[in-house]
């Protein structure tokens, strides 16, 4: 049976997310991002048309890099304002029964205690649909809000979110025992204090002195979402992530990040198939071909290059308006997401031009869009599936919400219709629908903090 594929939609809680400008298109109504009612008729419309979930990107600090100033960013709506993703997910899991939610947390200003009560409550309230994207940012703006003069170096974050891993899993997999909620009424005893157990941390980085204050959620652990691809994101991942997106690249660079990442996962005592790998994508399709590629010139009427500029100046820690159109970029030693910088060097060469970025920016990001008919897009996606090693796609928003019922409309059926794409849903929670088991399994890393009672 072949392999089926898998949808998210890729959003955040803002205006102006991947596609720098589009929120100005008429038919566009990202600038509704404050309504509540915007995003449980998102989440309706994303069930419906049987996505497996939507993934809600976040930052915690300003776009400030280009010019030395968050004038642009506030112009363009350039990820400001920027509200708090984890807040929409009860009313979206409210109206829905299946959908999952993938959320955002940067761990680095995350008090690890408080982080994994509220990732346990979100579990037990959506049934176990969710996951989180773990982060440990990439914006000096974000250090500098919270007291701190700048970001720690790249590498040491990495290090930083092991220890902050080792946390949280004893907390989720240790503290309660799966026997421990009794629920007696007759005898007044809801749950055995023999079977819960203090977490004792004692680290670098986080001392802790406690018990987990949630009872056992449907996962425990919420499915593990990981995006980084240099080297160092690439080992976390290997270690921790269940679900890694990958972005920015050609069929070749992510097909070298795949096996890599699933090789050290092997490698670490993990299956090859613990990993799923998400590729961030951008469809604009129609009835026909000449139909999505007149959309796709109506939507590149909206574009902002300075919008554009203004994110990828702080993706990649670079500020571009320190170079003419035709200079080459002296990328220098970044903290931001290196592997930005070097997915530009493979597509271009490493002596790259502002301009030569600009010209990737088609629809305001360096995300170049499929656009076609939906067997033409649907051949596209097989091809990224079967040549990659990807299972799915992180689809990145244009016009919401005509881009996602778009999808729904015309690239699901002929997905449906291959036998490449459910026709329904399976029941269970995230974990279940994505591996079989709605558990980490015991190979995983997390499984060493289990039976916390037999060393405390």
């Amino acid at each position: 049976m072949p392999r089926q594929i898998r949808f998210n939609a890729f959003d955040m809680n803002c205006v102006g997310h991947i596609q720098q400008g589009l929120w100005a298109h008429p038919r566009d109504r990202s600038s509704d991002y404050a309504s509540l009612s915007y995003w449980t008729d998102y989440a309706r419309r994303l069930e419906a048309g049987l996505f497996d979930g939507i993934f809600l990107a976040d930052v915690v600090g300003i776009y400030d890099v280009l010019g030395g100033s968050y004038d642009a960013a506030v112009r363009g709506a350039v990820q400001v304002p920027v509200n708090d993703p984890l807040m929409l997910v009860p009313a979206m899991a409210a109206v829905t029964k299946h959908l999952a939610f993938g959320v955002t947390a940067n761990l680095t200003y995350e008090q690890p205690f408080l982080f994994a009560r509220r990732m346990s409550t979100l579990d037990h309230l959506t049934g176990g649909r969710i996951g989180w994207n773990i982060v440990t940012g990439y914006l000096d703006s974000a250090a500098r809000a919270i007291g701190l003069d700048g970001q720690m170096a790249h590498d040491d974050r990495y290090d930083l979110a092991d220890e902050y891993m080792d946390v949280v899993y004893k907390l989720w997999e240790g503290s309660w025992e799966d026997g421990a909620v009794l629920r007696d009424r007759a005898n007044h005893l809801y749950a055995d204090p023999a079977k819960v157990h203090r977490v004792v941390h004692q680290g670098k980085q986080y001392r802790m002195d406690s018990v987990h204050l949630c009872e056992p959620s449907p996962q425990r652990t919420p499915v593990l979402y990981q995006a980084g691809s240099s080297p160092r994101g690439r080992a976390f991942a290997a270690t921790h992530a269940e679900c890694v997106f990958v972005n920015g690249q050609k069929k070749e660079g992510v097909t070298e990040i795949v096996s890599d990442i699933r090789a050290r996962a092997v490698a670490g005592g993990r299956q090859a198939d613990d990993i799923k790998v998400f590729l961030g994508a951008t469809i604009v399709t129609g009835r026909t071909d000449q139909e999505a590629r007149d959309k796709f010139e109506d939507y590149r009427r909206y574009v902002s290059s300075e919008a554009a500029l203004v994110h990828a100046a702080a993706s990649m820690g670079i500020d571009f308006s320190k170079f003419d159109l035709d200079e080459p970029v002296e990328t220098g030693k970044s903290q931001a997401i290196t592997s930005n910088i070097k997915a530009m060097d493979r597509a271009t060469g490493p002596q790259w031009t502002k301009r030569k970025l600009l010209e990737q920016m088609v629809l305001g990001s360096r995300q170049p869009p499929m656009i076609g008919a939906a067997d033409a897009i649907a051949d596209k996606l097989v091809e990224w599936v079967d040549e990659t090693g990807v299972d799915g796609f992180n689809l990145s928003r244009t016009v919401v919400p005509e881009c996602f019922d778009d999808i729904i409309e015309h690239i699901v059926p002929r997905l449906q219709e291959r036998g490449l794409y459910k026709t329904g849903y399976d029941e269970g929670p995230l974990r279940q629908k994505l591996f079989g088991a709605p558990r980490l399994p015991d190979r995983h890393i997390a499984a060493r903090s289990r039976n916390l009672g037999l060393h405390v």
